[in-house]
């Protein structure tokens, strides 16, 4: 890893603070690196993350003798398209 440049550095903050909520920004496609960047012996990339459906879990609190809907048991996530 090269160091920060002046630029870099001056729009770098770091701070420590409790979270209660949290939200991100995300963005699609691959690393944003400058040209230079490329020239050195670094791994640059993504590691792609899914998200998958497991079996439905019943709030403690439900009655007991409601089932499943079948909406929810037959529930299949649609794939990402790239």
């Amino acid at each position: 890893m090269r160091s920060p440049n002046r630029s870099e550095l001056a729009g770098t903050l770091v701070l420590s603070l409790p979270l209660v909520e949290a939200s991100a920004k995300v963005r699609m496609g691959g690393p944003n690196d400058d040209v230079s960047d490329y020239e050195l012996p670094v791994w640059a990339g993504e590691i792609p993350l899914q998200l998958n459906v497991a079996k439905p879990i019943a709030d403690s609190g439900l009655h007991p003798q409601i089932d499943i809907p079948t909406y929810i048991s037959n529930y299949i996530r649609p794939k990402a398209t790239p």
